[in-house]
């Protein structure tokens, strides 16, 4: 029971959507590894991913428009692959099997094909543990969860707890480039598959200019912010930004002839171009491989490890849109290609008010204080 219960806590305080919170998920491995049984450490791990994601039922049920039960249905069926792993590679033996196990299950639930579900990874609070330290923090923070398996646990937690205290007292915001600016809007939409519409685009637009009035040289805007990216959409926004020298970076979506791709669009003056197309949609609800198996088509295409980097007025920016905030290769392969600066959108006007979105800035946060580079959020709330 002390297991189980600690596993809610290291879940719900750690992704609480406060940043400095996230270290507490640093107690996870040590609660799954002094389980008593496998049963234990599945129930563990259960505890753990259920906790973080708790904001999971209310948004799928708002965004499918389905009832609650639903979105329980889902909220349990999305803990199935991490519960998996960590139950299949719990051992019962101490030292270095249990440590060694520990490792091969985080590294599976960091990467594709089980790091597709690879949310609440307590490797996430490297940023607060050890900000700027790069990849040197990163694999600080990995040796201190690789203790919390063992007795060294003894020594690990108050590391961990002393990094905390001491971030949280000297804590900042990450950089900002002068001249960025992220614009957040609160736009409605009534249920999945809606697109911005032409007011809601004028209305943006209208922000957009005002940024630019007051000095931006570099707008970025939410996901879905341009509705579907079409020549229509295109000449709207290049003929309302034509007496203008801002740069646009917004979220669209690109109709393919397998899909759809979410794409983030760069409009400049009278030029415009897609810069990114989204490696990991959200499962079930947006990506959907199923439906090439029974040759139906549709739902967002996944490009899995394609254009990590992307080119933005003379900087490498490691773009993140939604989904992709909550889990761990997207953001290790930009910063790994030399990304100097992050870009996160979102649209979350599914979440119902839950703190999914706020777990989501946190996330994002806490690796632009890691890697200490400048970090620019767009989110539709």
């Amino acid at each position: 029971m002390l297991c189980v219960l600690g596993g809610i806590a290291t879940g719900t305080i750690g992704w609480s959507g406060n940043v400095l919170l996230l270290p507490a998920g640093m107690l996870f491995p040590a609660f799954w590894a002094y389980s008593p049984s496998r049963s234990v450490a599945a129930l563990v791990a259960a505890a753990h991913f259920l906790g973080a994601s708790r904001g999971l039922p209310q948004g799928a049920s708002i965004f499918f428009g389905s009832q609650y039960a639903i979105g329980i249905g889902l909220w349990f069926a999305a803990s199935l692959v991490f519960v998996a792993v960590y139950s299949a590679l719990w051992s019962g033996r101490s030292g270095w099997p249990r440590m060694l196990r520990y490792l091969i299950a985080s590294v599976l639930m960091s990467l594709p094909p089980f790091g597709i579900m690879g949310w609440a990874s307590p490797i996430t609070a490297a940023g607060v543990l050890f900000p700027g330290w790069s990849w040197f923090g990163l694999a600080a923070t990995a040796i201190l969860l690789l203790m919390m398996t063992t007795s060294l646990w003894r020594i690990a937690v108050p590391i961990v707890a002393g990094c905390a205290a001491w971030s949280a007292a000297f804590w900042t915001d990450p950089n900002v480039i002068e001249g960025w600016t992220g614009i957040n809007t609160t736009f409605r939409y009534e249920g999945a598959g809606q697109h911005a519409g032409y007011e809601q685009q004028q209305e943006t637009i209208a922000m957009v200019r005002k940024a630019a009035g007051q000095g931006a040289k570099v707008a970025v805007l939410p996901e879905s912010a341009l509705g579907l990216w079409t020549p229509t959409t295109e000449r709207l926004w290049t003929d309302a930004l034509s007496d203008l020298s801002v740069t646009v970076i917004g979220g669209a979506a690109a109709i393919q002839k397998s899909g759809y791709d979410t794409v983030m669009v760069e409009i400049a003056k009278s030029d415009t171009r897609i810069l990114y197309r989204e490696r990991m949609p959200v499962p079930v609800s947006m990506w959907q491989p199923w439906r090439r198996l029974t040759g139906d088509g549709g739902g967002a295409n996944a490009y899995i490890f394609y254009n990590p980097v992307m080119p933005v007025a003379g900087y490498r920016a490691a773009p993140l849109i939604c989904y992709e905030q909550l889990i761990i290769w997207p953001v290790l392969q930009s910063m790994a290609l030399n990304a100097d600066i992050i870009v996160a959108i979102a649209n979350g006007w599914w979440t119902g008010g839950s703190n999914i979105t706020a777990i989501q800035r946190a996330s994002v946060t806490a690796w632009a204080k890691l890697f200490d580079v400048p970090l620019v959020i767009a989110f539709n709330e």
